[in-house]
């Protein structure tokens, strides 16, 4: 698959409210992301939102029609959002050997989801380099965190097609999981707040029409400086799922967990 190259040194554009073109480097986000594209039309492509295509803009500025139409950043995004995955789950089970499938599971889930891939937007700046049609650029969208979300996964699936795993691997080590990874591993093993599966669980149940869950500690084992705690959660009569952990609240995470995906399957 080829892709048009544009002039590295080429500007990228945005409509401001008043429909002036509002240029920014697109040479300083390549530094901050540390890799120059050799093919510049797929990092413009991942900045480009979908209301500037829905206002018929083309590449050249001109009317629908006078040049290459742009397209929207949608695909990319999707592409983004698995291989972050993959980069993700590969660090994570070669950086902790000693973490469980369940933990190392709930980890990459933090470090992967709208809310950090948002954060890291905001501190790469990549409002500045969205190409938005005017509604969005009026309504705020520059700062908008699930907007910024969806870009960084469409970056990272443009950096995928022009570097291959080894390009995603860098900056996903370098700006997703280096300076966060640490953190959430400590809150992890003290069972604090991320991958709360329990709320996502109660929401599902709740959505359904299902009830609310309950949770059973059904035994224990092991030496004091070692326990493993085993807990099902149940919904009515049924039983949903089991999960182990070092502590209640990490084996009541991994039982909503284990149901999560159980009721995901089986929509019915």
């Amino acid at each position: 698959m080829e892709y048009l190259a544009q002039d590295p040194g080429a500007p990228a554009s945005a409509l401001s409210p008043g429909g002036e073109t509002v240029p920014a480097s697109l040479d300083e986000l390549e530094i901050r992301l540390g890799h120059s594209f050799l093919h510049r039309t797929l990092l413009e492509q991942a900045l480009t939102h979908r209301s500037l295509t829905r206002e018929g803009a083309t590449r050249d500025g001109g009317p629908e029609g006078a040049g290459m139409a742009r397209e929207d950043n949608e695909r990319l995004e999707f592409l983004g959002d698995a291989v972050v995955g993959l980069a993700a789950a590969e660090s994570l089970y070669l950086r902790y050997p000693d973490l469980s499938e369940g933990d190392l599971t709930r980890l990459r889930g933090a470090l992967v989801s709208r809310r950090h891939l948002g954060q890291v937007a905001r501190q790469l700046e990549l409002g500045r380099y969205l190409l938005l049609g005017r509604s969005e650029e009026n309504s705020g969208g520059r700062a908008k965190p699930a907007l910024l979300a969806n870009a960084m996964e469409a970056v990272l699936g443009a950096l995928f097609l022009d570097a291959g795993i080894e390009g995603v691997r860098r900056v996903v080590e370098q700006l997703l999981i280096g300076p966060s990874a640490a953190q959430l591993r400590e809150q992890l093993l003290t069972g604090a707040g991320i991958g709360d599966f329990k709320s996502g669980l109660q929401e599902l149940l709740q959505a359904r029409r299902l009830g609310q869950p309950e949770y059973c500690t059904t035994a224990e084992s092991g030496p004091g400086h070692c326990k493993q705690f085993f807990v099902e959660v149940r919904c009515g009569n049924r039983m949903l799922a089991t999960g182990a952990g070092r502590n209640r609240k990490l084996a009541e995470q991994e039982a909503a967990r284990q149901a999560l995906e159980m009721l995901r399957e089986n929509p019915e």
